[in-house]
């Protein structure tokens, strides 16, 4: 999910191609005939999952990114870059199929008429796999995701290198966990209830607590958005009683942006709990892969929990704001609202000393029976 460097949402434009014009699409940039297509549920750009005739890889995914975010080809270059990078280092990214013209990506008209936006199209390899969203979660993945996150900004932020990398300064995105304060100019699309000032709250408490501490994080480049969508996980082993998993695919790029390590641990506990059956235990196992990876310092682990909550808040006002403009996509644009308002209020009910407690008694009792190491890519 992205909205551009902008703070404000409301600027750019989802595209909104039909089947037919996505794989003419397909034919006239790629050179490849499209044999089979299916549109994907999105946030604010356009997917479709395709098949072609062709040598090698056969299942690809278009992406056709919203009108705001394609201005802004450097930041999208260094994002495909990374995801190259990654892939390179062993992670199970998606990587681009090159235009006729031999780029990653070719900047299109969106449609017919006249003032059609432009949208920047890329063509990313099909990653096989089920979303974490679609599983019982279970204390072995969500340790395998935690590890997995903070391999992937340790090698991003030690290795990764080019021209366009500080393009992800963004400064006023939305989506930047550091970003909570700006929710203000969003908020009234929660109406006036209980909800809001839960949310109000949790704003409060971050500029008060978290902003002023932020110089003390260790600075990374984060993924972003490691939500329960954007991970993909198939079976390591077939036991149904004690199913493990193995993580086959990161998806979704697009709110790559400089950070701290902590931001990205939070981010992943946050979106580990929304289908969670007992989500307040959940932040303990992604504590610990992560912490198996980067321990986090006594201040990172001083803000979790407010930035865990932080998250939600950006979450849930956010896709309250994207649905009154787009309420035709309001069913996917609120997946995280029909669970997340549950799981923000039981933290204010347990509160921040006893959520701490069960997390950090969880994650301190891998040092001491580490669970099986992981079968995967990285």
């Amino acid at each position: 999910m992205s909205s551009g460097n902008d703070c404000q949402p409301q600027t750019l434009t989802k595209p909104a191609l039909g089947e037919r014009e996505a794989a003419e699409l397909v034919d006239r940039v790629f050179g490849l005939k499209v044999s089979w297509i299916r549109s994907l549920p999105s946030y604010d750009d356009q997917n479709f999952h395709v098949r072609v005739s062709a040598e090698g890889a056969d299942e690809y995914v278009l992406k056709i990114t919203n009108s705001e975010d394609s201005q802004q080809p450097d930041l999208i270059e260094v994002q495909t870059q990374a995801m190259m990078f990654l892939g390179a280092e062993g992670f199970p990214s998606a990587t681009p199929y090159l235009t006729k013209d031999g780029n990653i990506m070719s900047l299109e008209s969106g449609g017919t008429g006249p003032g059609s936006k432009k949208h920047m199209v890329r063509l990313l390899t099909y990653l096989p796999g089920t979303p974490v969203a679609k599983i019982t979660t279970n204390a072995q993945i969500l340790y395998e995701v935690g590890k997995l996150a903070a391999s992937m900004d340790k090698v991003l932020s030690e290795k990764f290198q080019h021209p366009s990398v500080k393009s992800l300064h963004r400064d006023q995105f939305i989506w930047n966990l550091a970003n909570v304060p700006l929710l203000d100019q969003y908020i009234y699309a929660l109406g006036q209830n209980k909800c809001r000032v839960v949310v109000e709250q949790v704003i409060e408490q971050f500029k008060g607590k978290v902003i002023p501490k932020l110089r003390s994080f260790r600075a990374c480049i984060n993924h972003g958005d490691l939500n329960d969508h954007n991970i993909l996980v198939d079976f390591s082993s077939a036991s149904l009683e004690n199913p493990q998993y193995r993580v086959s695919g990161i998806l979704d790029f697009s709110d790559m942006s400089y950070g701290y390590y902590v931001f990205e641990v939070a981010i992943v506990i946050m979106y580990m709990m929304i289908e969670s059956p007992d989500p307040l235990s959940v932040g303990g196992h992604v504590l610990a892969g992560f912490e198996s990876i980067l321990p986090l310092t006594a201040e990172e682990r001083g803000a979790l929990f407010l930035l865990v909550t932080g998250r939600f808040a950006q979450s849930l006002v956010i896709a309250a704001h994207t649905a009154l403009l787009y309420p035709e996509n309001k069913e996917y644009l609120t997946i995280t609202a029909k669970t997340g308002w549950k799981h923000l209020m039981t933290m204010f009910e347990v509160g921040q000393e006893a959520v701490e407690k069960m997390w950090f008694e969880t994650a301190q009792a891998y040092t001491h029976h580490a669970p099986a190491p992981w079968v995967g890519s990285c």
